[in-house]
């Protein structure tokens, strides 16, 4: 099988640099390495016009819209491999990543995407945990992440993290990343409407927590800074993973999970609960949190509502047929 590495990069021509060493690494090495660079970053041109990419089969391709969905689904019109793997700019994959990669889609022509571990570091302190539950949508709507600190055996899983997914080429077909998606560089969540269309095509979805890659949290030059309250930012995150979870469920379900995520709702997507719990240490800020994750919430609903012939526009996935 042929391999395609897409690496979006974005003003962060040090932290490039670190992630094309990793994949010049790598003890089975890439067929293609498509690096997309927004037309405006100077940075990272000035870097490309001094780097010496000797082996690697480098291509660069130029982005002209602002977005993390826009410079993907670029890539993969770009893409000619049977498998393709995805990472950040900021990640530096492990010399095994390609490998182990390419041995679950040679042993199982029905799994459609697998992805691994990334070690996060924060200023260059590894954040460390370790979890058994990785990666699950549970029946009321709730997103279980934890793919940074995920241990075990391999397992299928419903979502997969950007900095460390691959998919089989048959499996996506001519489908491309949700153009949905609200944000001005990041998008946050793109992955999740992904990884679930997989699922409801009939494809499997493996978390291998050995496929690793080092995840150094690189600046971002958007209006999500992670940990840093901005209405905006949180009001896309909310939008983004509702507009997914809406697409995957079923009707019963859908209302289940609007019901939950108003009333209930978690840290990051506040609910009336959530309101409560977080009302002593937060003040009028957790109010604000709530009336940003409302609003997310019923643009979701609303965006879902307003394009339920959008996959067509799209593309579509294989189905998956045994």
């Amino acid at each position: 099988m042929k391999i395609t590495v897409i690496v979006p990069t974005y003003r962060r021509p040090q932290d490039l640099a670190n992630c094309l060493e990793g994949l010049k690494n790598q003890v089975r090495l890439a067929d293609q390495i498509i690096v997309t660079v927004r037309d405006i970053d100077t940075q990272t041109w000035t870097f490309l016009e001094t780097l010496n990419p000797e082996s690697l089969p480098l291509n660069i391709i130029t982005v002209t819209a602002s977005g993390v969905i826009a410079a993907l689904n670029m890539a993969l019109d770009a893409a000619h491999g049977d498998i393709i793997s995805i990472t950040d700019d900021d990640a530096v994959p492990r010399p095994e990543w390609l490998a182990r990669i390419e041995a679950h889609f040679l042993s199982d022509d029905r799994v459609g995407g697998v992805g691994g571990r990334d070690f996060m570091y924060i200023n260059n302190e590894l954040k460390a945990g370790s979890r058994q539950v990785v990666g699950r949508l549970q029946w009321f709507g709730r997103v279980i992440g934890n793919h940074n600190f995920g241990v075990g055996e391999a397992r299928e899983v419903d979502v997969l993290k950007g900095v460390n997914m691959s998919f089989r080429r048959k499996a996506i077909g001519d489908k491309r990343f949700d153009t949905r998606m609200l944000g001005t560089s990041s998008q946050i969540h793109y992955e999740i409407e992904f990884c679930l269309a997989l699922k409801k095509a009939g494809w499997k979805v493996i978390y291998d927590p050995n496929i690793e890659v080092d995840h150094y949290l690189g600046k971002r030059f958007d209006e999500d800074q992670r940990n840093q309250f901005n209405e905006l930012a949180m009001f896309n995150i909310v939008h983004n993973k509702t507009l997914a979870v809406l697409d995957y469920f079923s009707p019963i379900q859908r209302f289940i999970f609007m019901f939950w995520a108003i009333l209930v709702g978690t840290r990051g997507e506040r609910g009336l609960v959530q309101w409560v719990r977080f009302l002593p240490s937060e003040g009028k800020v957790a109010g604000k949190k709530l009336i940003v994750s409302i609003r997310g919430h019923f643009q979701g609903w609303k965006t879902w509502k307003n394009s339920q012939s959008f996959s067509q526009s799209v593309g579509s996935l294989t189905q998956y047929k045994s």
